[in-house]
């Protein structure tokens, strides 16, 4: 058996697929692993395309949209591999891209996940990093995720800033993210109630808290559409982002901090509230709303908290990135 299992969640990506497999098959080390795509119930012409165009590719043809989470435990589940990347279908691969993170991991066993750097994969070739993970994730002392080379909506271009490995990053990004198969499993995979969005840095989390480290390996790249399923701007996926950003910081923090720290970020997302109304954003603002509804609703099903406050232990994750990034105007890590 390979010892890397690259599965891809596919829904409805027919184009998808025929645009981005191909990189994922020519350059993924064939001797070290097996590419596989997972397949969400999709009701487009995404299998017959894998079984006319890419018959190498191993299919897990799952009978209805589980959603991303639920998706890639199902998929999983099936598989005996010892390491499992969760790669999008709107990611291409370059050449080498596997080698540097599979090499990371046999060296390091204190090292449960690693991403490669996420760069954009844009038409003018211009080498941006890509929002959904960039070069590594942290959240700050309220839980906002940001990264290196990504603030919010300021976004860095790749001048080799971050090629260094870090002791360690918060979260990997779900886009391209490598992890121990026994550690996923250990951990409970992705969380299904969040559907989809974060439940990449809640596993991290969980990853955290059972003593592996997570870490962004710089000599590896892949470049990443993003947007593909839910572009920014749609309350769908702004809904999803509240909802489980607050979900997050429930199941995560220790019960009194986190209750603290909630109270303070729902004053905070009472203020995104005024503000999308402020600019006419009526389906973001009804979003939001309908988010705080669903998590006082969901929080319940979370009954036992950690005892560590893994926001406390990094610095990265003390600051106030909302003061420093719209107060003080910083626009980079």
């Amino acid at each position: 058996m390979k010892p890397v299992a690259v599965v891809i969640l596919n829904w409805n990506g027919e184009k998808l697929l025929r645009h981005y497999l191909p990189s994922v098959v020519a350059n993924t080390a064939s001797q070290i692993a097996d590419v596989i795509v997972a397949d969400n119930g999709s009701t487009d012409a995404s299998l017959q395309v894998l079984r006319d165009e890419f018959p190498g590719v191993q299919v897990i043809a799952l009978d209805k949209n589980y959603g991303f989470a639920e998706g890639y435990n199902r998929a999983i589940a099936t598989i005996s591999h010892p390491y499992v990347v969760l790669l999008n279908n709107d990611v291409r691969t370059p050449e080498g891209w596997l080698e540097p993170l599979y090499n990371y991991m046999e060296a390091h066993s204190e090292v449960g996940a690693v991403q490669p750097k996420l760069l954009h994969d844009r038409p003018d070739g211009r080498e941006m990093f890509e929002y959904a993970g960039a070069a590594g994730g942290y959240l700050d002392c309220h839980g906002y995720p940001y990264c290196r080379g990504r603030i919010f909506e300021s976004i860095e271009d790749d001048r080799g800033q971050y090629d260094h490995i870090t002791p360690s990053i918060l979260w990997a990004s779900g886009a391209c993210l490598m992890v121990r198969t026994h550690l996923y499993k250990k951990a409970g995979g992705l969380d299904k109630d969040f559907f989809a969005h974060m439940e990449e840095i809640d596993l991290c989390w969980r990853i955290h808290l059972m003593d592996s480290d997570i870490r962004m390996i710089p000599q590896s790249r892949v470049y990443h559409l993003g947007g593909a399923s839910l572009p920014q701007g749609n309350p769908r996926k702004t809904y999803l982002n509240f909802r489980n950003n607050l979900l997050l910081l429930h199941k995560n923090l220790p019960a009194g901090e986190g209750k603290r720290l909630l109270f303070v970020r729902r004053l905070l997302d009472t203020l995104a509230f005024g503000m999308a109304l402020a600019k006419g954003h009526w389906g973001d603002a009804k979003a939001i709303l309908k988010a705080h509804r669903d998590y006082r609703k969901m929080r319940g099903n979370y009954h036992q908290q950690p005892l560590r406050n893994l926001l406390r232990e990094m610095p990265e994750c003390r600051c106030n990135i909302v003061v420093d990034h719209y107060l003080r105007r910083r626009m980079i890590f």
